[in-house]
């Protein structure tokens, strides 16, 4: 058996109890923290939690060379752990194909993930999202300003009323970067004023599922001008606002009524 236990969005205590028990049953654990990380834990917290070993793997040792995976998935009970939920935005639906294939039963195990967190933090209704996309350091695409796939699925879901939730990228373990980098909000807003729009209203949102988690609402020129804190980030770019999503904006991320006038009918 292959089980997909997605840990949550913060800390050692953030997996559910049905994930907790599969790792507690499991013969060996292995997690990527390379497509998102928890918040406030490492992987010593949550050996220490589980009193279990915590193989982790790579993106090659995941996506190149999972055999070690799978040869433990084919002998005996095998975790596979990663930050949030395992199929929902880290996907690893290749991984799991893969053990089909070769006869492994597999299972997934979900956990919050930060597609829902931004809808829960900001107020704006899960509903109106459209296409999600992720916003690349400019040295990672290869070309100055933002790649024109982002601007179109903003402009696309906007046209149609819809937000459009951006992920931030994130460099683990890249030959380019000494130590591991995350991109912050206030540069996603700056990348976004300076190569789209300045004065549309984004909404960002910092270390989702913290005691610290902070959501906050403006026109990108001037979120590009805040400092946010600790990653991890998520940005916004809303739609339409329903008049609950435009008082949910004002009430919990100080959105001020200048920006929101602009919603209003």
């Amino acid at each position: 058996m292959l089980t997909f236990v997605g840990l949550g969005l913060y800390d050692e205590r953030s997996v559910t109890v049905a994930g907790a028990d599969a790792i507690a049953a499991a013969d060996r654990a292995f997690a990527e923290f390379y497509t998102s990380k928890l918040v406030g834990a490492d992987v010593a917290d949550l050996e220490a939690y589980h009193n279990t070993d915590i193989e982790v793997r790579d993106r090659a040792g995941v996506e190149q060379d999972p055999e070690p995976i799978l040869s433990a998935a084919e002998s005996g009970d095998c975790v596979f752990l990663t930050a949030g939920d395992t199929m929902i935005s880290t996907t690893h639906v290749d991984l799991r194909l893969r053990a089909e294939e070769r006869g492994i039963d597999t299972r997934v195990i979900h956990a919050p993930t930060a597609e829902s967190a931004a809808s829960s933090l900001t107020g704006l209704q899960n509903y109106r999202f459209g296409k999600a996309t992720t916003l690349p350091f400019e040295w990672a695409h290869g070309a100055d300003g933002v790649p024109s796939s982002v601007v179109d699925t903003i402009e696309a879901n906007r046209e149609r009323g819809l937000h459009t939730l951006c992920y931030l990228d994130i460099k683990v373990d890249h030959p380019r970067v000494e130590g591991d980098e995350y991109m912050t909000a206030s540069h996603a807003a700056g990348l976004l004023a300076d190569n789209w729009n300045p004065d549309a209203l984004g909404v960002v949102v910092a270390r989702a599922g913290a005691p610290d988690a902070t959501v906050r609402a403006d026109r990108l020129g001037a979120l590009a001008e805040m400092d946010f804190g600790e990653p991890l980030h998520l940005l916004v770019i809303p739609g339409d606002l329903h008049h609950v999503e435009t008082d949910a904006l004002a009430g919990l991320a100080d959105a001020p009524d200048a920006v929101l006038d602009e919603y209003r009918e």
